[in-house]
């Protein structure tokens, strides 16, 4: 069970870390953020919510989901969706503060951001339960293998396949949130 509930972060791992790379950059610079969302950001904004479709399609038929699942589906996939939205949301609110952050106030919205990923996962997992129960058994033994190998599929060689040693799958969040 603690190996499945780890794989099922990859969906959400993939929205968290599309969403820290330009909250985690920012760290480094001490430039203030606009207060209107550049074009930019709208781009990218948009570029997740893509990648989060896509991953959604991706899943979808991997799984080869039937119109008998479509009821767990349907929430499975709107909860990734959420997670990424609210995951996105937590990261810009914590880039327009962050300038103005003292080393404390920015290890505690760090806290909150994981908190937040936390929450993301758990309403994720429980989702895929919902689905997980509805599967049949050759589609528990894809999602099994999916989620037991970051990326999917059989795994080829030792190790893990994305991140080395010791690493967690990429992925709501949920996400990370996304």
């Amino acid at each position: 069970m603690k190996t499945s509930l780890r794989s099922l972060t990859l969906p959400a791992l993939i929205s968290f870390a599309l969403v820290a790379a330009p909250a985690w950059a920012q760290q480094g610079t001490s430039q203030t953020l606009p207060t209107s969302t550049p074009a930019s950001t709208k781009d990218h904004g948009q570029k997740h919510a893509d990648a989060v479709e896509r991953r959604i399609a991706d899943l979808h038929a991997q799984l080869k989901i039937t119109d008998q699942q479509g009821k767990q589906w349907d929430a499975f996939a709107q909860t990734m969706r959420d997670n990424a939205r609210a995951a996105a949301q937590a990261f810009r609110d914590r880039a327009q503060k962050l300038s103005t952050m003292n080393a404390v106030d920015a290890m505690k919205s760090y806290a909150d951001l994981t908190q937040t990923h936390a929450d993301n996962m758990k309403k994720l997992a429980s989702s895929f339960s919902d689905l997980y129960a509805v599967l049949s058994p050759d589609q528990k033994q894809i999602a099994d293998t999916m989620y037991r190998n970051p990326g999917g599929g059989p795994k080829k060689g030792p190790g893990p396949r994305r991140g080395g040693k010791g690493s967690a799958p990429a992925s709501a969040s949920s996400a990370a949130g996304g």
